[in-house]
């Protein structure tokens, strides 16, 4: 874990002419994408480093047609294709790229016009029953609700949609999919869970909404359901709550910790709060128990989940009863790139050979992951 609570920094790859935003690593290849304008620069790219020594090394760059801000960037889990969102109303959408090469993505399709012309805000690929989907969520416009939007990619370079709802108050933000669940960030409506052909008669082209729960504070975010390969518990979720903030200097919003024991009454159980800063992705190494959180001027967050989440002494509660992460001895290490600059990192992926955190402001960290 490094000296002390302070995760071994390894390099920098350095990125000064965008913002970087999104995140994504397969293999030796790591991909960042862009967010808004720096000086004159639009965030239109997605760049691709070579991350198979430790300096992490720039080898390429793709640049999305009338994008104003690249979104998420995915690969799929058997490295086929990548996925981009894409914000720029009205030319929003989704970009899918072949990966051959995957040093050399390949257009397939740039959707074009429809409900997703608003601008994808997030956007995520998740095989349910053996199809690959792209659950994309859509930005609001005058008039127009923020809405999910799913494509069946059994053909990327033809995707076509076979689930669209309005949902959010005011906006949808993320979903997370997992064993035929779907779990939607709903912000100030909370969090839902939906049936998705794992928890009974749902499936991906009709949902079954089985519950949701507005979590203190309202803003979900994102949020991680936790499969313990130790014990075997899948009863906690993470859920990411985004507050009010500053780029480049300040941020607010807690992690929260949702049991689902009875998924039909999930109750939130325990969070996790740093003052200044505030939570934004999350990215788990299950295995060992630790869930990464990209805390944007906080740098980087690492807690320790493994076991009881929801269980502590009353010296342990917070003023509202929740059990207090901090207070349990959760936490267990920060990451600010090895730098005396201040840091403001978006996203975070944990690998077995390394930690990367994409930075606003500086580019690429790399870090060592934490030790049991």
């Amino acid at each position: 874990m490094g000296s002390g609570t302070t995760l071994t920094h390894v390099a920098i790859g350095n990125v000064s002419d965008r913002y970087t935003s999104e995140l994504w690593v397969r293999g030796n290849t790591a991909y960042t994408s862009s967010w808004g304008i720096r000086s004159v620069a639009r965030g239109n790219a997605v760049k691709i480093w070579d991350v198979s020594t430790d300096q992490p090394r720039l080898v390429d760059s793709v640049i999305v047609e009338n994008a104003s801000t690249t979104g998420d960037v995915q690969v799929s889990d058997d490295g086929s294709i990548m996925l981009v969102a894409i914000e720029s109303n009205p030319n929003g959408g989704v970009a899918i790229y072949s990966m051959a090469d995957a040093r050399k993505p390949q257009l397939l399709v740039r959707t074009t016009g429809g409900e997703m012309q608003y601008g994808v805000h997030t956007a995520e690929l998740a095989r349910v029953n053996g199809v690959l989907y792209a659950f994309c969520v859509v930005d609001p416009s005058s008039n127009v609700a923020s809405r999910l939007v799913v494509l069946d990619l059994s053909n990327p370079a033809t995707p076509r949609t076979v689930f669209s709802q309005a949902m959010g108050r005011p906006n949808l933000h993320d979903v997370f999919v997992r064993d035929g669940l779907l779990f939607t960030a709903e912000w100030n409506d909370g969090m839902g869970i939906w049936d998705i052909g794992g928890a009974g008669n749902g499936s991906v082209a009709q949902p079954r909404r089985i519950s949701r729960i507005t979590t203190l504070g309202g803003q979900v975010h994102n949020m991680w359901w936790i499969h313990d390969p130790v014990t075997g518990n899948k009863q906690y979720v993470l859920v990411g709550q985004e507050g009010p903030g500053s780029i480049g200097s300040t941020s607010s919003g807690d992690i929260h910790v949702v049991d689902i024991s009875n998924i039909q009454l999930p109750v939130e159980v325990a969070f996790y709060t740093m003052p200044g800063a505030g939570t934004h992705n999350f990215s788990v190494d299950e295995a060992n128990g630790f869930a990464y959180a990209a805390y944007y001027n906080g740098g980087v967050q690492v807690l320790d989940v493994r076991g009881d989440l929801g269980n502590c002494a009353p010296g342990q509660r917070g003023a509202d009863g929740r059990c207090d992460l901090q207070k349990m001895g959760r936490w267990k290490a920060r990451y600010a790139g090895g730098l005396s600059a201040p840091v403001y990192v978006w996203g975070v992926h944990w690998t077995p050979t390394g930690v990367f955190a994409s930075d606003m402001l500086h580019g690429l960290f790399r870090a060592s992951p934490a030790k049991r």
